[in-house]
């Protein structure tokens, strides 16, 4: 007997309710699973990802003034004197934010003054002297900020500083096909920046950063917003040892300030990869009872329809239809819906994708997502409907004819 997909298509349209549910179902669970699985496959890459620094060996201390008679600009000359005179204690600088954090501070830079030309999302970091020893990481091209180019933290935070250093990944993308070296930024206003080196690709603070690598630095110590921050880089196995010892001296060597974080910076890695971690496993697990809930579907609609249409399988079987025929039957019907569900699922797997990567800053969906959930869906709805479809085959002829 050879199959016909007109009869299956005039059977769906007389029982159109739940294949219409149905493929909603499909398109639902396409969308979902492919977007889930692109942000889980975003997530891993971020806990895999290097962070360009030294997270084991390298501690803050976060320290805020309570008193008008508060001097943070020798406030921290002194802590930072102290704290490169200890023992194993590589470099230490100060900064205003801290890498791997899930806080900081971000600027929008363009290529051109005031509100024209393309913004460009950034991390930035004001440092003072030896930030670049005391983070690790190495001047590509260009040259580092000299100790006079420093600004004193009482400088006008309003008025940006005029030279400034970006990670590789950041030059890369403001200046794609040259060197970056000697260019002109803009950040609010139309005070220009000159970048005078390049520096290696380092993650700094991770709060709402679409990636971690867009590094721009200032040379401007830091205080002018009521606290700043020691980083400090120790020989390996010290830092956690010397954090505690630096922290009990600096809490009891000025009483008009407050410590009020101590950590290494592997404490934020591991926050940074227990949050990436969890929101995997999250999604994977909504992915799968999604998966499932939409595997019922499927074989319920396809064992509903066994159900109630045993005369029209015994008609099949006593005019010739074989057991392969009748599975093929409701194996085309099932396939029918999958297909009108997978096209409107990739239909919105892409708006979706296209909204997640717009609101959140997440990368654009790879197609190759898209296509491996359309064949996996495919596959996993045949499956579903096969078994239903075998009980259908298993009805003899003369069975089926007597439920007339």
């Amino acid at each position: 007997m050879q199959l016909n997909a007109r009869p299956v298509l005039s059977a769906l349209a007389r029982n159109r309710t739940g294949a219409i549910l149905v493929a909603l179902e499909i398109a639902i669970a396409l969308a979902v699973m492919v977007n889930a699985t692109w942000i889980v496959a975003q997530r891993i890459h971020a806990i895999d990802k290097p962070t360009g620094i030294d997270p084991r060996n390298t501690f803050e201390l976060a320290i805020a003034g309570f008193s008008t008679h508060f001097d943070y600009g020798s406030s921290q000359h002194e802590d930072l004197a102290y704290l490169r005179s200890l023992p194993g204690v590589i470099a230490a600088t100060a900064s205003s934010a801290i890498p791997l954090a899930p806080f900081g501070q971000g600027d929008a830079i363009r290529l051109q003054p005031g509100e024209l030309g393309r913004r460009f999302w950034v991390r930035s970091m004001q440092v003072g002297t030896d930030a670049l020893e005391t983070l690790g990481v190495r001047v590509l091209a260009g040259r580092d900020f000299t100790p006079t180019e420093i600004r004193p933290d009482s400088a006008n935070l309003s008025q940006p500083a005029s030279e400034v250093l970006v990670t590789q990944s950041l030059a890369h993308k403001l200046f794609p096909h040259g060197s970056a070296v000697g260019r002109i930024v803009y950040g609010s206003g139309t005070s220009p920046m000159t970048i005078i080196g390049v520096t290696s690709n380092f993650i700094g603070s991770v709060f709402d950063s679409p990636d971690g690598y867009d590094q721009l630095l200032y040379p401007q110590e830091p205080g002018g917003y009521g606290d700043y921050i020691c980083l400090v880089r120790t020989q390996p196995g010290k830092a956690a040892a010397l954090m505690h010892t630096a922290e009990l001296h600096l809490a009891n060597a000025n009483p008009n300030r407050v410590i009020f974080d101590a950590h290494t910076l592997e404490y934020y890695k591991q926050q940074m990869d227990a949050e990436n971690r969890n929101m995997a496993i999250f999604l994977t697990t909504v992915t799968a009872l999604i998966l499932a809930v939409t595997c019922l579907g499927i074989f319920g609609l396809t064992a509903y329809n066994v159900s109630t249409r045993t005369k029209q399988i015994g008609t099949m079987r006593a005019v010739g239809a074989r057991r392969r025929d009748v599975i093929g039957y409701f194996l085309t019907e099932s396939a029918i819906i999958l297909c009108a569900g997978i096209l409107l699922g990739g239909m919105l797997a892409l708006a979706v994708g296209a909204w997640l990567s717009s609101a959140y800053a997440l990368p654009r969906l790879d197609l190759g997502y898209l296509a491996v959930g359309v064949v996996a869906l495919a596959a996993i709805g045949q499956l579903a409907a096969w078994h239903p479809a075998r009980r259908a085959a298993a009805v003899p002829p003369s069975v089926a004819t007597q439920t007339i």
